[in-house]
């Protein structure tokens, strides 16, 4: 027994329409129909005759694609996408939105093109459907498949929002229905769903969608903890009703007397973001559930900010506990005041205020925006801070060099405790917690935090790692020659400040890299009487070909950066120069110049630690590029008996900047031994990068000082002044 929609008037309600639906399905499969299943049949009356016509064709279609399928509950698989549509239809999301949900998994499932649905439903319809069917599984057990799989996501969430709103409602279902899963299969779902899809929910404000989630994979993924938690907080719920509702009455009277018209209520804690509390910030339960949590709603923005001086009238405020997210909202866009408050007998009050259309947006985020506009607004131009969010992971998708980068870049962006610090001209700017002036600079503009020098946090300089606080005033200084370092990556947090740098670097590396490439290439080509100016690269393409490059400058770059031997290309061109070019040993040459301040490509050992003034040598390693070591180094001697040729003569040339070496010493045991070490070398102007002591037997101890010098005479101070200890047997250079 089926329902056609020609058997449909146009007067039919999407109520009546979607019962006499289920109810014909129901009579026919002998089998109840989810209460899921009948959500939809209670939000549509916000569409259109038309838009409930189409939604009505995309419930056909879907129902008759998924003839015959079940869900392993036993229910029609039809249930599943009428429950997803009724998530969204409760949000009064757009008819295309509730289309795409119904028809979901009919390219999965049931074999339907994409082009199928373009031509019937049209292409944004088929472009979501299309985007929610390649979002695989995201948890998987390789790094690089659960990346790659999030990337998708993202991708697919910058072309149309409405992918990952249907693919939420979809989880949200699948999560409320995982009873009938293996126990392996309910854990990875859960985690998943913990990891990825809740903070996804709260980065787009969808509070209501990400508490259900939590609290669903919480219960799911740990029974036990939420159980225990569960009837705790029902115990300790019976003894605080009492005290909650005369708390509430006595604002609810306040704000009367004021002329307020407000709904006030108390706000019951999550399971899992008690939990979550007691894990993160070491509280007791009895500490967490002794707050008491009170939300105001009003009509109008003026109304918050009287009602909040009539709640600070009635309670005594605690200092620095007032938070105005209506003039600066969170970066998801929601807006309340959040104030805490001394109540009777000094209960801490936790009092939110807001407007109904604030309260909305709050629960329901960006999809909260339709009760709000127009029917003909479009979604995509809906919410201008969610569009700055998809754009940014679109920026960030295209610095990332990999997706494991990426993916990176976009769990600092789904948990950002936020800060609010102001520019010069008094701008606000939001940034993660723990923020530096690096991350302040990249997400001004990356070119200004690509050439940063400098920084003054309300007028001060301040060193560029220094964690901002909210409130801050922050200037930063540039340079038009200066460039990031690999150091920033050590204290940078934001994903735009670490994709930046990494993306900088890598252009870096790739100019230090053609240069070290050419030096190192002339220098080769010097023993045959020749430079690269000398050779036709016209008539020497075939070079490119073999060391499948383009171009001489990607010629080049390999050589500097260690993946070719520059005396291999320099034999190559040479015979391919002159047919009548008889090999001679170019392996050895000049010797090449070290300044310390090369970059990114010319890397010091740290089996030996050379400084300046030491004898040193190179030697090519792929990826790397020139690596010094002491010519004494252990680690050498074996690739010379391996592999002379890859060793390369080098010296120093005027140096600048500290390099990082290791002395060993052997030490009488005494207490207070390590600080006297440190303070010894601190005398000198010597940094100390780090301390091991390895015992060696009852007396004695091996102890292994890592500093920083400026060359070979500074190092030699900081040994004398080291000998000088009492204890102190032995001090000798690491070589290796």
């Amino acid at each position: 027994m089926r329902l056609s929609a020609l058997e449909m008037t146009d007067k039919t309600t999407s109520e009546s329409y979607f019962q006499a639906q289920l109810a014909a399905r129901a009579l026919s499969d002998e089998i109840a129909v989810p209460t899921d299943a009948k959500a939809l049949t209670k939000a549509l009356s916000y569409l259109s005759r038309r838009e409930l016509r189409r939604v009505r064709s995309a419930y056909e279609f879907a129902d008759e694609a998924h003839d015959g399928q079940q869900r392993l509950s036993g229910h029609p698989y039809i249930t599943h996408p009428l429950a997803v549509a009724g998530v969204l239809a409760d949000m009064h999301m757009d008819h295309q939105s509730v289309m795409a949900a119904l028809l979901h998994d009919v390219l999965e499932d049931a074999s339907i093109d994409k082009e199928v649905l373009a031509e019937r439903f049209g292409q944004d319809v088929a472009d979501i459907v299309d985007g929610v069917s390649k979002l695989a599984t995201i948890y998987k057990t390789s790094a690089e498949e659960q990346a790659e799989n999030f990337q998708k996501m993202a991708m697919a969430t910058t072309r149309d929002l409405r992918v990952i709103l249907v693919k939420l409602a979809d989880r949200l279902h699948n999560m409320r229905t995982i009873g009938a899963l293996d126990r392996d299969k309910r854990r990875r779902i859960a985690r998943e769903t913990l990891d990825f899809y809740a903070p996804i929910a709260n980065r787009l404000g969808m509070n209501t969608v990400k508490n259900e989630l939590e609290e669903l994979g919480f219960e799911t993924f740990y029974p036990l903890r939420a159980g225990l938690i569960g009837r705790a907080v029902s115990a300790a719920r019976g003894n605080r009703k009492a005290l909650m509702e005369e708390i509430r009455k006595s604002i609810l009277a306040a704000l009367k007397r004021e002329g307020i018209d407000a709904s006030v209520v108390g706000r019951e804690k999550h399971l899992y973001s008690i939990y979550s509390k007691m894990k993160s910030q070491r509280k007791s339960f009895g500490d967490i559930m002794d707050v008491f949590g009170f939300r105001v709603v009003v009509d109008q923005v003026d109304a918050c900010y009287r009602a909040l001086g009539s709640v600070h009238n009635l309670y005594k405020p605690r200092a620095g506990r007032f938070k105005d997210y209506i003039a600066i909202p969170k970066a998801n866009g929601y807006q309340s005041l959040h104030t805490t408050l001394f109540g009777m007998n000094g209960v801490p009050i936790e009092v939110q205020i807001r407007t109904r259309q604030m309260d909305s947006i709050a629960d329901n985020g960006i999809a909260g925006h339709w009760l709000y506009k127009s029917q003909t607004a479009s979604f995509k131009h809906s919410d201008a801070r969610t569009r700055e969010w998809v754009n940014n992971i679109l920026d960030l998708q295209q610095k990332a060099g990999n997706s494991q980068e990426f993916i990176e870049h976009l769990k600092l962006d789904l948990f950002p405790d936020e800060l609010y610090v102001f520019t010069p001209n008094g701008d606000i700017l939001k940034l993660p917690r723990g923020s530096c002036p690096i991350d302040f600079a990249y997400n001004i503009h990356t070119d200004i935090g690509n050439h940063t020098v400098a920084c003054r946090v309300d007028k001060v300089l301040v060193p560029l790692s220094k964690s901002l606080e909210s409130g801050q005033t922050v200037e930063i200084i540039t340079a038009s020659d200066a460039h990031p370092t690999p150091e920033w990556l050590t204290f940078a947090v934001s994903g735009r400040a670490r994709s930046g740098i990494r993306m900088a670097l890598k252009i870096q590396q790739r100019s230090d890299s053609v240069r070290l490439g050419r030096r190192l290439l002339d220098r080769t080509l010097a023993n045959a009487n020749t430079s690269i100016n000398d050779l036709d690269f016209r008539r020497l393409r075939k070079v490119f070909r073999e060391f499948n490059v383009r171009r001489l400058d990607d010629l080049l770059a390999d050589i500097g950066i260690g993946n070719l031997m520059p005396y291999v290309v320099a034999q190559r061109l040479l015979s391919l120069e002159n047919p009548a070019y008889q090999a001679v040993d170019i392996h050895e040459g000049g010797s090449v110049a070290i300044s310390g301040g090369e970059g990114l490509v010319i890397n010091y050992g740290r089996c030996c630690g050379p400084v300046p003034g030491d004898s040193v040598v190179g030697h090519m390693t792929p990826g790397k590029g020139l690596v010094v070591h002491l010519e004494a180094c252990n680690n050498v001697a074996e690739v010379r008996r391996r592999a002379p040729q890859d060793i390369l003569p080098a010296r120093w040339s005027e140096t600048k900047g500290e390099f990082e070496t290791t002395l060993w010493l052997t030490v009488k045991r005494r207490k207070g031994i390590v600080a006297e070490l440190a303070t010894s070398v601190t005398t000198v102007d010597a940094g100390i990068n780090n301390i091991r002591v390895d015992e060696r037997s009852s007396d004695l101890s091996t102890v292994a000082v890592e500093l920083s010098v400026r060359d070979r005479d500074h190092l030699n101070r900081a040994m004398q002044r080291l000998r000088s200890v009492i204890p102190v047997q032995t001090v000798e250079r690491a070589v290796g």
